[in-house]
């Protein structure tokens, strides 16, 4: 459940960065060209939701005939204020980028507050351009580790991945996700609450008064993509995206890594390396349920290692949790209590059919989320019917396919906003 591991960030940042900037692309975008695959989309009629909120530029911040939206409508801005995006540290990006906070909804229904950044290509262009909502791996739960707050500087891991997607002329904005930058705990792998700060982060992106100047606007198509806990988040909200948000104009998700099954995914890292993982569901999905009660659970050993959890990014939780298994931090088992086991069951992925193309991708040498978890979620997601591009990355480990299946899956999105169909490969 890694993101492209913070274990050593600036070291990890730049080994993706030099894969990204080989992509495809890369050059012509940061000399302030338009890719092919970048076309404008045809505007149309604004649909219902999407208007903008204090900021929009119409009269008394509405559209004619239309309600404003209210505090509580999810996708609301809540606050702005200018950010900067550099995908290395010293490297500055020809990029126009805010700092958030928007309106979203919990895992519970309630609504919340979410910060992320809304990132686009300094360009020239101003007509309409697709947009990638995205959602980073896992950087920890510690406020400090928001992709927000390393983006300035260019020590957020993922920001080289990002960068792969800006300089094909996307817009793209990065959800922070609830609790991580805001207050409360991160509901790290709860998997509605994250599919919401998702949709939500376009629905912000789209009424932002001065990203609508580089071209960011309800009219143009969207793509959801993520990798790891993001493959998760993604994942989860092309399920939710047709009842929940069904004014963005999706048109296919790429999650790579999917964490879909999060009892496989358990068994398989328990008294490992990467164990800390553990420690951090368990934690998030308190966060969202309190009702569970995971410190009554735990021993000093465990209460201990939860504060790092609660206060730190992953490198520090996963040296910490190394080794670890549950015995060694609990007095008793939670997951062998039924409200755990249902709290761990609400998280499954798979179990309804999304409503635009998914391209998925996996290592078959992933030691972190088991590669027979993927092939699940593709044999699920096919059996409903469903139009999957399945990609396999063979002797890949986790953070290799990270790295490796970023460029295919920017791809697969680039066409599909192109708007060439695609029928997957379930048949294969």
């Amino acid at each position: 459940m890694t993101s492209a591991l913070r274990r050593r960030t600036v070291t990890a940042g730049a080994a993706v960065a030099v894969a990204v900037l080989a992509l495809p692309g890369s050059a012509t975008a940061q000399n302030g060209h338009t890719p092919n695959d970048a076309p404008s989309a045809t505007p149309s009629a604004q649909s219902p939701g999407a208007a903008t909120d204090a900021g929009e530029h119409h009269k008394g911040g509405q559209h004619p005939g239309k309600k404003k939206p209210g505090k509580k409508t999810p996708g609301t801005i809540l606050s702005s204020e200018p950010s900067s995006f550099q995908y290395t540290p010293g490297v500055p990006t020809p990029t126009k980028a805010w700092k958030i906070t928007y309106r979203s909804t919990s895992a519970n229904g309630r609504p919340n507050a979410v910060s992320g950044t809304v990132i686009v290509p300094d360009d020239g262009r101003t007509t309409p351009r697709p947009l990638i909502t995205y959602a980073v791996g896992t950087v920890g739960l510690g406020d400090k580790c928001a992709p927000s707050a390393g983006f300035p500087g260019g020590t957020t891991t993922e920001a080289p991945l990002v960068n792969a997607a800006l300089v094909r002329g996307y817009a793209v904005v990065v959800t922070d996700y609830e609790g991580l930058g805001t207050p409360g705990d991160h509901t790290y792998m709860v998997a509605r609450a994250q599919g919401s700060a998702v949709l939500d982060a376009a629905r912000a992106a789209q009424r932002h008064p001065d990203a609508a100047k580089y071209g960011v606007d309800a009219t143009a198509p969207v793509g959801i993509m993520g990798y790891s806990q993001g493959g998760g988040a993604s994942a989860k909200a092309a399920e939710m995206a047709a009842a929940y948000a069904p004014e963005l104009k999706v048109k296919g998700t790429a999650s790579g890594g999917v964490p879909a099954d999060l009892a496989k995914v358990a068994d398989s890292l328990e008294g490992g390396d990467s164990a800390g993982y553990l420690l951090m569901s368990a934690v998030g999905l308190n966060a969202a349920d309190p009702a569970l009660h995971l410190d009554k659970y735990l021993n000093a050993e465990g209460r201990k290692l939860a504060d790092v959890v609660r206060s730190e990014c992953v490198g520090t939780v996963l040296e910490a949790g190394r080794g670890k298994t549950i015995e060694d931090v609990t007095t008793s088992n939670p997951l062998e209590r039924p409200d755990w086991q249902r709290a761990i069951a609400k998280q499954l992925i798979g179990t309804k059919r999304p409503s635009a193309p998914t391209f998925l991708y996996h290592g078959d040498a992933d030691e972190t989320i088991p590669y027979a978890v993927g092939q699940k979620l593709r044999a699920d997601w096919c059996a409903k019917g469903h139009a999957v591009q399945w990609r396999s990355f063979p002797g890949q480990s986790h953070v290799g396919t990270a790295i490796q299946g970023n460029g295919p899956a920017l791809e697969w999105l680039g066409q599909r906003f192109a708007g060439q169909p695609t029928s997957g490969n379930c048949g294969t």
